[in-house]
């Protein structure tokens, strides 16, 4: 059997391995009896889902496993992700399951789990339910009739969430802004317009009818360039889009300017280093953030802890140094006083609250930074061949990094979700990254092929 849980869970086209119901009964009931594996307690698991088609197969085919083996479900229906990892923890439950392929398009879908401390699962407790799936050690003989758990609907779930969101930021009044909101016709889609507009924003939204199909087309964190068009159009004071899990956020201004997650880690880190909140003095992003992010907090006195791609990096590096702000340019932003993961609301609400606090719009409160010129391009690749093994695409990187030396960078990686090669070129002029970034896909090309 292949390797299951890549960086972000499982994931994968719908109906084609492994995402198919015969691997998701599977799944449930590995997380069973993972979670209790003696049989000695009554174990409960939260399940959630985003808005795609293939998410009523998959989450019947999960409580199926679950229930089999003697776990009880709570189906909390479409919910955005961190606020299934929220009701995780307020429910008491033992593991949250959100069925969702976040950005990806409608035809892919994927499984995240959580502990009942509401953060993702380790690598090590992966490895043991893959170990579990694998050896076909998931026989449900042993649980009598009397014992098959049960499954029950928790009615009020997007209540408990919205206050939740809401008392993060204690109820911060946000009336006098107008808002564009992107929903991605994902999980947010009915959830964050009622928060927004609870707390007095005038919200015009969009991204809100979804259909099985249509989630993050066109629309989202990975496609903002309707939501700039509304809030120029509708002299909106800010633009907010989330992905399909809303996990992420992207923002613009009100001039239509996309506004990142360095950008949002930047502002808050430096909102809270202002007032003494700022746990360490420090905060922690991966690599890719850009270089004037890097310049900028130095500037300020801001220590920056650095990962590797990937939200679940960051919040384990959070975790150990005991941090409170963190996260990825591509907008996953945690705000570990609050969180356990990227929740593309409750940034909103905390950079909303901080534009009225302050009294200043989202591009002032941006303008701490010079963002150096920065192209990213994804080749699609029929196989993950080491990258060390490519020497085309070694030497133009080396020969890159001779002409760039300080100023600038390149960043070559696989993607940890799909099969794609990602190189990423950051230089003092668009001229040299067009330059470069051209070089270097060449060579890949050369020796991957599309």
């Amino acid at each position: 059997m292949t390797k299951l849980f890549g960086t972000d869970g499982i994931r994968g086209k719908a109906n084609t391995y492994p995402i198919t119901p015969e691997l998701a009964l599977l799944v449930g009931k590995a997380v069973a009896k993972h979670f209790s594996a003696d049989g000695s307690k009554r174990c409960r698991a939260v399940l959630g889902k985003d808005t795609r088609l293939s998410g009523y197969m998959l989450e019947n085919a999960i409580s199926a496993g679950l229930l089999s083996m003697g776990m009880d479900v709570l189906e909390v229906g479409p919910m955005p992700t961190p606020a299934v990892a929220h009701l995780t923890r307020s429910l008491c439950a033992d593991c949250g399951i959100m069925i969702t392929a976040s950005h990806n398009p409608a035809d892919d879908n994927g499984i995240k789990l959580f502990a009942a401390d509401g953060f993702k699962l380790s690598g090590v407790e992966t490895d043991h339910i893959e170990q579990l799936i694998a050896d076909a050690a998931l026989s449900s003989s042993h649980i009598a009739n009397r014992m098959i758990g049960k499954a029950k609907r928790i009615e009020d779930a997007r209540g408990r969430y919205i206050e939740f969101a809401k008392s993060s930021v204690r109820n911060h009044s946000l009336k006098g802004l107008k808002i564009v909101l992107d929903c991605a016709n994902g999980a947010a889609y009915s959830i964050a317009p009622t928060i927004f507009r609870e707390l007095g924003a005038e919200v015009i939204p969009f991204g809100i009818a979804p259909d099985g199909n249509n989630i993050n087309a066109g629309c989202g964190a990975t496609h903002i360039e309707k939501m700039c068009e509304l809030v120029k159009l509708h002299r909106a004071d800010v633009g907010i889009a989330v992905d399909g899990d809303a996990d992420r956020v992207i923002f613009c201004d009100a001039n239509g300017c996309e506004v990142n997650g360095d950008r949002i880690i930047g502002m808050v880190a430096l909102d809270y280093l202002s007032r003494g909140k700022l746990a360490g003095n420090s905060v922690v992003v991966t690599k890719m953030s850009n270089l004037g992010f890097f310049r900028a907090m130095e500037e300020h006195g801001i220590k920056i802890v650095t990962t590797d791609v990937g939200d679940h990096n960051v919040i384990e590096a959070m975790r150990e140094g005991h941090f409170n702000v963190g996260g990825e340019q591509s907008g996953h932003v945690i705000f570990m006083d609050y969180v356990t993961t990227g929740d593309g609301i409750i940034t909103a609400l905390h950079v909303l609250k901080l534009m009225k606090q302050r009294e200043r719009s989202l591009a002032e409160l941006a303008d701490f930074m010079s963002v150096y010129p920065q192209k990213m391009v994804n080749l699609p690749v029929r196989e993950k061949l080491p990258l060390e093994t490519l020497a085309r695409l070694q030497e133009a990187n080396a020969a890159c990094k001779v002409v760039l030396g300080n100023s600038g960078r390149t960043m070559i990686r696989y993607s940890g979700t799909e099969n794609k090669l990602r190189i990423l070129v950051e230089a003092p002029s668009e001229t040299l990254v067009d330059e470069w970034l051209e070089k270097l896909t060449s060579a890949a090309k050369s020796e991957l092929g599309e």
